[in-house]
């Protein structure tokens, strides 16, 4: 009996080791992502587009959040363009930033001429939140690497996949061409940019 508890005492000291070793495993990498230039610039969106007042308009709402998802895109490739060294990723993160600059002009030109129209489709905000909690989840997974040009390439592919869902949602309770017209054409362009993402961290793991 003796020799049992002496058995089980050790034992039970490595279980202990091993949670507090997994737990500050845990603690670490979310330390990590946390000091991300990357993370920190899409946390500052959410907390952005959260705090936007909503109109319940889907074609107003979709245009006045997509103006601050594409200033977050644009911040994170001038960010790779600073801190990146793969000139791969930086001819994508200036082709980010001049695309995306332009169509925040396209929006800002349409919400300065669009009055928020009847009837009111609050599903459509849930869907977006939705939408951007799922992008959230998705970049919390991913292991970071330090390395700014494929994370760069890993937190672009959760940042265009979550335009291209709100784009989906525009499509599905949207009224308005010009806003359903540039959410196909974001669609369109960033299924082909998250193609070319996934293809170059598959050669660069």
């Amino acid at each position: 009996m003796l020799s049992r508890r002496f058995f089980r005492l050790p034992l039970l000291s490595l279980l202990l080791i091993g949670v507090l070793v997994t737990s500050c495993k845990k603690d670490h990498d979310q330390h990590t992502k946390h000091d991300s230039p990357y993370m920190k610039i899409m946390m500052d969106m959410m907390a952005q587009m959260d705090a936007q007042a909503k109109t319940q308009d889907p074609d107003h709402d979709f245009a006045a959040q997509m103006v601050l998802h594409h200033d977050a895109a644009i911040k994170m490739a001038q960010e790779e363009l600073r801190t990146g060294t793969n000139q791969e990723m930086k001819t994508t993160a200036q082709d980010i930033i001049t695309k995306q600059q332009a169509e925040i002009g396209q929006f800002n030109a349409f919400l300065g001429s669009h009055q928020p129209q009847t009837p009111l489709v609050p599903q459509f905000n849930q869907l977006q939140k939705t939408n951007m909690d799922r992008m959230m989840a998705a970049s919390d997974a991913r292991t970071l690497t330090g390395r700014p040009d494929y994370d760069f390439a890993q937190l672009m592919v959760d940042h265009h996949q979550a335009a291209i869902d709100n784009s989906e949602a525009l499509l599905q309770h949207g009224r308005n061409t010009t806003t359903r017209s540039m959410a196909q054409a974001i669609i369109a362009d960033q299924r082909q940019e998250i193609a070319a993402l996934q293809n170059w961290l598959t050669r660069n793991r």
